[in-house]
Order: C-alpha cells, then sequence, then structure tokens
C-alpha cells in the first residue's frame, strides 16, 4: 500500500508546513550562500548541503524538504514516488523521492482522446532519486543517484517550476489586499515582482494568484453567502450603534431583500432629506440583485449617501417594503421631494408609504422614450428636435409652455420644468445622483461580487464620500473668496454660504449687472417688474416685489427651485438699493456653512469612520511605517541583514511568548504592548544604525 507523505500532516497544519517548508529551504540556502561569499570548501561546510548515502534525518519531513531544497539549488522539481507501511504496526517505513521527470506516460494514457490540446511530454526515464529509511529513530539515506538524463535549470528559471512554485502567507495577504481593491490579477503580480526585486523571485505566476483567489472565493460561497452578510452587520451594528439593517425573510427561511445605512449616512439624512433620489437600474453582484442606492446633495453640492439596499426583485411589494424601512431607519422623517425613473411598482409604492412626499420622475428618463414613440415625427421634420428641446428646456412660465406646446404636438401629458419649478428639488430634474453613485460603485466592484463582499465595497466607497466631503469642509473654512463686485451683499453671502453655494450665489450677482429692470405695473401693494438682458429683447423675466421691497418672486423660479437668489431678483433690489445684506428669508440653511451644526441625539457616533488610537489597523500601520525605515536600513547590506533578521527572530518568539502569556491568564493591558512594541523596534533601530 502506498501513501504519500503529505498524508501525515493535518490539513489544518497547511501555513505551518508551509513556513517551515520556507524556512528549511532558505536554511540551505544561505548555507550555500555563506559557503560561496567566503569561498568555503571543508567537507563539514559542503556536508550541511550535500547529499550522500547515509545521511541523517531527524524527521522523514525534514528530509523531503531538504531534497526539495536540493532540487531547487541544482536546477530540477522533484515528487514523492512511492512509500511502504511496515507489516506489524503499519507505519511508514521508507519513502523514495525521484526527479519530476522519472518514468515515462503509459501508453494507455497517451490513447486517450483529449478534449483539450496534448501536453508537453515531461517524463523521459530521469533516474536521479533519494531514498530514506527508517533507522530506530532517525531517517538515513540508504539510496541517492546524483545524475539526471536532462538539462538541468538556472537557479533564475527553476522558480517558474510548478512543483518550486507557491503564494506565501505574505503575499496571500498582500493579494486580498489588492484584489479587495479591484486591482487585476496582472497587476497583483507586478507589484509581488516590485516587493521581491523582479520576477524569478516571486515565487509564482499569474495562474497561481488566480488559483488561490478562487479558492478563496470559493471557500467563503461554501461557508454561505447570507450567513456572511448577516456576521457582517452584527459586526458593524456591534462596532458602531448607529448602524441599521434590515434583512427580508421569505417563506422558506432565505434572505430577500436587505438595506442598511450607517450612522453617517442617518445623520446626513437629518440635515438634508428635503430632496432623494433613487433608481433601481445598476445591477452589481452575481446574483444580479438590484443595486438601490438612496442619494441626495449636501451643502457643498456634493452627492452623499442615505443608505442603499439590494432587491431580490423590482415589484411594488419589494419597494413598499423598502421605503417602510427607509423611513424607519430616519426617524419617521419622510423625503419632501423624492426623484426616480419611470417605473410604475415603484410609483405605487411611493403613493402609499410617502403620500405627502412630491414625487417627480426623471427628466432624462422620459426624454429617452421620446425618440421611440415619436420616430415618424422625428423623421418627418428636421426642425422638430431643435423647436422640442426649446420648448422643454427653455420656457419659462406655465402659460408659455401650453402655448408653445400646443403649437408642436399634444401628446403627451407629463411634467417638465416649468410645472414643478416652484417645488424645491436642490436644482435636480433627474436621477443624476443615483446614477453618479453608481458610476462611483462601478470603480469599487464587479459584476461577478458576492453579496457579503459587496457591503464591504460599498463601506470604502462610502469612506471615500465622507473624504471628499471633509476636503470641502477644510476648504471653506481655510479659504476666503475673491470678491467680484463692491456690493456687501456679496461679502455677507461669502460668510454665510459654503464655498460652492456662494460660488453659485456670486455667479448670480455678478450677471445681474447684464440685466436692465423695467417698472411694468402694480398688483395691489406689490410693484412687478420685467427684466430682460440689456443686449437682448428675449426672454423676458417677471418679478414681483412685495410693498416691503424685501420679498421677491421671479418667474424663473430659482429661488423655489435651487435655493438661491436668481440674477433677475438681484437685478430689482440692485436697483432699489436693498444690496446691503442678503435677507435672511432667502437662506436656506442646507447651503450654509453651519448646515450641519444641529445635534442629532438620536443617532449616535455619525462622524464617519474615525479610527481610535486603541484601533488593531491603526497600530499595524504605524508599525508597518516605522517597519519599512528599519528594513530599508537592514537591506543595505548583507551584515545589516543578518542583524536584522537575528533581531526579528528574537522579538517573534517574545510576542509569541507575550500572546500566551495573555491568553492564559486573560490579560488584554493594551497600553502596556504598545510601549513593548515600541521599545522592540527602537532597540532594533539603534542597533542597526
Amino acid at each position: 500500500m502506498n501513501v504519500g507523505v503529505g498524508d501525515c500532516v493535518n490539513e489544518g497544519d497547511e501555513v505551518n508546513v508551509e513556513e517551515r517548508d520556507r524556512a528549511v529551504e532558505d536554511e540551505v540556502n544561505m548555507e550555500v550562500e555563506d559557503g560561496d561569499e567566503l569561498n568555503k570548501s571543508s567537507s563539514s561546510s559542503s556536508s550541511l548541503i550535500e547529499l550522500f548515502v547515509g545521511k541523517e534525518f531527524d524527521e522523514v519531513e525534514y528530509a523531503q524538504v531538504f531534497y526539495k531544497a536540493y532540487a531547487r539549488r541544482t536546477g530540477f522539481a522533484m515528487r514523492t514516488n512511492h512509500t511502504r507501511l511496515s507489516k506489524d504496526d503499519r507505519k511508514l517505513i521508507l519513502v523514495e523521492y525521484v526527479c519530476s521527470r522519472e518514468g515515462f506516460w503509459r501508453e494507455s494514457q497517451k490513447q486517450i482522446e483529449r478534449k483539450i490540446p496534448e501536453p508537453a511530454e515531461t517524463k523521459i526515464g530521469c533516474k536521479a532519486t533519494m531514498c530514506i529509511k527508517k533507522d530506530c529513530q532517525k531517517w538515513t539515506a540508504c539510496k541517492f543517484i546524483r545524475e539526471h538524463n536532462h538539462e538541468l535549470l538556472t537557479p533564475r528559471s527553476i522558480s517558474l517550476l510548478r512543483r518550486h512554485r507557491g503564494v506565501t502567507r505574505v503575499q496571500k495577504k498582500l493579494i486580498l489586499t489588492l484584489n479587495e481593491s479591484d486591482v487585476p490579477t496582472r497587476k497583483i503580480v507586478s507589484v509581488l515582482s516590485k516587493e521581491s526585486g523582479g520576477d524569478f523571485n516571486v515565487g509564482c505566476i499569474s495562474k497561481d494568484v488566480e488559483n488561490y483567489l478562487g479558492n478563496k472565493r470559493r471557500k467563503l460561497f461554501e461557508e454561505g453567502d447570507a450567513q456572511r452578510l448577516y456576521a457582517y452587520f452584527l459586526d458593524r451594528q456591534c462596532k458602531e450603534p448607529g448602524f441599521v439593517y434590515s434583512i427580508q425573510i421569505d417563506k422558506n427561511v432565505c434572505m430577500g431583500s436587505c438595506f442598511w445605512a450607517d450612522a453617517g449616512s442617518r445623520a446626513a439624512y437629518q440635515y438634508f432629506e428635503d430632496v432623494v433620489t433613487f433608481d433601481s437600474t445598476y445591477l452589481t453582484n452575481i446574483y444580479k440583485m438590484p443595486f438601490v442606492p438612496f442619494s441626495g446633495v449636501n451643502h457643498h453640492h456634493q452627492t452623499i449617501m442615505f443608505g442603499c439596499a439590494l432587491l431580490v426583485n423590482e415589484t411594488a411589494e419589494s419597494y413598499i417594503w423598502l421605503l417602510r424601512t427607509l423611513q424607519e431607519a430616519m426617524l419617521g422623517r419622510a423625503p419632501s421631494t423624492i426623484i426616480t425613473d419611470d417605473d410604475k411598482a415603484m410609483a405605487k409604492a411611493i403613493s402609499e408609504v410617502l403620500p405627502n412626499t412630491t414625487h417627480r420622475l426623471c427628466l432624462w428618463h422620459i426624454l429617452q422614450k421620446f425618440p421611440e414613440h415619436l420616430a415618424h415625427v422625428y423623421n418627418k421634420f428636421p426642425d422638430f428636435q431643435k423647436e422640442f428641446r426649446h420648448c422643454i428646456h427653455e420656457t419659462i412660465t406655465v402659460d408659455e409652455f401650453e402655448q408653445e406646446w400646443s403649437s408642436i404636438l399634444a401628446k403627451y401629458g407629463l411634467w417638465v420644468p416649468a410645472y414643478l419649478r416652484t417645488t424645491f428639488c436642490a436644482g435636480m430634474s433627474t436621477t443624476q445622483r443615483s446614477e453618479s453613485m453608481n458610476k462611483v460603485f462601478k470603480d469599487y466592484v464587479r459584476s461577478s461580487i458576492m453579496v457579503s463582499d459587496f457591503v464591504h465595497q460599498y463601506e470604502k466607497a462610502l469612506d471615500e464620500r465622507y473624504f471628499k466631503e471633509k476636503e470641502k469642509d477644510v476648504r471653506t473654512k481655510s479659504t476666503q473668496a475673491i470678491m467680484k463686485t463692491l456690493w456687501n451683499i456679496e461679502k455677507d453671502a461669502a460668510s454665510i454660504y459654503t464655498m460652492n453655494s456662494f460660488m453659485i450665489f456670486q455667479d448670480e450677482l455678478f450677471n445681474s449687472q447684464r440685466y436692465i429692470p423695467t417698472k411694468v405695473g402694480k398688483d395691489g401693494e406689490s410693484k412687478i417688474y420685467k427684466v430682460t438682458r440689456n443686449d437682448k429683447d428675449q426672454p423676458i423675466y417677471q418679478v414681483t416685489l412685495d410693498n416691503g421691497e424685501v420679498k421677491a418672486i421671479c418667474t424663473c423660479h430659482m429661488f423655489e427651485f435651487v435655493g438661491i437668489l436668481c440674477r433677475h431678483i438681484l437685478c430689482v433690489l440692485g436697483k432699489k438699493s436693498k444690496l446691503d445684506l442678503l435677507p435672511h428669508h432667502y437662506i436656506l440653511e442646507r447651503w450654509t456653512i453651519n448646515a450641519k451644526s444641529r445635534t442629532i441625539l438620536d443617532i449616535p457616533n455619525f462622524d464617519g469612520h474615525v479610527m481610535r488610537q486603541d484601533d488593531p489597523m491603526l497600530r499595524k500601520s504605524k508599525l508597518m511605517i516605522q517597519f519599512y525605515d528599519i528594513a530599508e536600513l537592514g537591506s543595505q547590506s548583507i551584515q545589516k541583514c543578518q542583524h536584522l533578521s537575528l533581531a526579528l527572530d528574537k522579538v517573534h518568539k517574545e510576542l509569541l511568548l507575550m500572546e500566551q502569556l495573555e491568553g492564559e491568564k486573560n490579560f488584554e493591558d493594551e497600553n502596556i504592548s504598545n510601549v513593548i512594541l515600541q521599545h522592540v523596534f527602537s532597540s532594533i533601530s539603534r542597533s542597526i544604525h
């Protein structure tokens, strides 16, 4: 009965075996390098790396690794040929290692019709062998044949042989980190090559990286994607009390749709819930579950996330569950306006769950349907598209639109900006905020990603949005806008608005100088002004100024739609010398520097993912920065490298001992551990210098 030596090793010892093999090979290689450097030729030193009949080994595993290291140095690959067990106790008593090119392929195997191309011939009857047998407590080499019947490879080329390739533990961690950041395999291999000092030093090829990632994904899939997702939600909620999630369970007790939102997103909703957009057109995972992001716009005019969901389907029932879950997560507050694509199931859910919310359809999605439904008109009348776009986008009042619309084509009863410009939408008429977030997520996820992996990628994308908002906060607080006019209202606005909001206001104020207001009548106590550009007769805007001359309404309805005064009202206020201060009723808090100053007691910890000083990842990052400096010094010479290696080995043993003592005594004083680690690295650094 033949058994492999590998059968004697437990599956759980895979990493330990790998590290042991590497350690022994490095030991053999180090002996050779030392011998080359010092030009040693004594039999005592050469016996450490030479094989001969009678050489003894303490363990069979050590003999196997030694012969593998010998094969690597010599230029061939080895394999276990056969083993023998004792008849009495069935214990291993003999193992034969041979060159991988030993033997010949069987004729029956050669005659098999293959669906894939015939592989190249590798077995050519090489006789190189090492055989060991159990002799009391030792293993002794009882047979050794050195000669090969084929050309041996150089040390640089040997690393490309399959039996000498492998992904180390350190490489695995780096590969996983890069893969999580969506770095393709070819670039991962390039990074490994850079870190190893060249392609021949990597120890693996792109196929090995692909196989490792594939096996990792299969293992995760076997563990249960839904279970991992649930575990992630529980862990996040434990670490961040403000994190919420909800998972639908069907009648078969299987996971259905799921929704989640972190504390930062929930807090942002409390400040900017006046306008919410969402669409479900982005499929992002291996199960083709629609990804539904809820998004809005913050005081810097940046797209922000309020939460997101993965739906099993796009029925009205699914949307009803989703909207109710969203409202519950957001402390019962419903959005003032919601913008979606043209979906009947979505519209039904909104009317049922959010009856007091203004529902607007995405203008872009509506306009995309016109060429399909009006193809005969587009083909027959070449000027139709130009006139149609003018009617949709450039008409100001409802009367003006209906007059122009009826003269073109009265076929579709749909909304256009002219109808709802009196409804605040933060300047949005499409779901471009949700679609822009979809583009952001495309940088982080692939269509083959599993749901449990997607939530991690979503977290990274969210962190990026938090960081960009912080950048805008810093820019607003640390810079001062350049004034373009002499009016005091501009300085007042600069002290109130965020930088992006101020730039919009400043543009309106500056361009107001190009308009001419003309009083045309009165409406009760209010005065009516006609406003036109000084170089054009059309279009004409009408501004109604109340008797107190502090409130005004323009037919463009920019303030009602965007929340910032338009150039036409500013033009009239300028004529009335009312441009000293920005009236308080024209200041929307959501566009100001202090938009997020209100405390929200019901949502704890919403400052984003800021690492605490005792966070393990932060400690690891600090130590890695220190170690890179030390490694740079240690690599300058062989003496420094050996000194650093010995010091690290000592530190490693000390840390393992500390871990053992902490486990026995349940001792978790992190401050003491940090002091010890800092002391250790300081000692190493001083030693190298």
